[in-house]
């Protein structure tokens, strides 16, 4: 397994810590800090192993496949542990982790005919925005309020815009299948 690979695999096992520090974090505050930085760190994994896989020629079928689930996981965990903290409107959330489906559902789809479908750029910037989203409203301090409201309706519009532009894109992978 090459380095970017093994980066994945490290941020899928972060995401269980997280989501204990997350939501242990009423009972014991230092949690929400830790869980923060875990949260940075495994987001930040996911901008370095993509830089080291194109950048040394170490793109694989697993990397396109592992990464995107990846932040899936993360972003997912993520959005569904802030839902009892009451940082995040479930409908929300909802919506996020709908769209999730879907893409993974057609990914299987995809890779049954031998077809791997990477993420695009407005799928990339969708996680982007939903992981600095996450971070804010994980900090939770006054003054960011209004800036984590607008990131989270801002991933709202990026989640539905991403999933319709994969959806368009790649109709012709269910043709046949329904």
């Amino acid at each position: 397994m090459n380095l970017p690979n093994r980066i994945t695999v490290a941020r899928i096992c972060m995401v269980p810590v997280f989501v204990v520090l997350l939501l242990i974090s009423p009972t014991y505050p230092v949690c929400r800090w830790i869980s923060l930085l875990v949260f940075i760190v495994a987001s930040l994994t996911d901008f370095v192993d993509g830089r080291i896989a194109r950048s040394r020629g170490l793109v694989t079928n697993f990397g396109k496949f592992m990464d995107p689930l990846a932040d899936k996981l993360l972003v997912c965990s993520a959005l569904i542990a802030l839902i009892p903290l009451k940082l995040i409107p479930a409908w929300v959330v909802l919506i996020s982790v709908a769209r999730e489906f879907v893409i993974s559902g057609f990914r299987l789809v995809a890779a049954e005919k031998g077809i791997v479908l990477a993420a695009s750029k407005l799928a990339k910037a969708k996680t982007a925005v939903q992981m600095v989203m996450i971070i804010v409203l994980i900090a939770d301090f006054p003054f960011l309020k209004i800036p984590g409201q607008i990131l989270i309706y801002a991933s709202l519009v990026l989640t539905i815009a991403s999933l319709t532009e994969y959806l368009m894109k790649n109709a012709h992978i269910l043709k046949g299948e329904m």
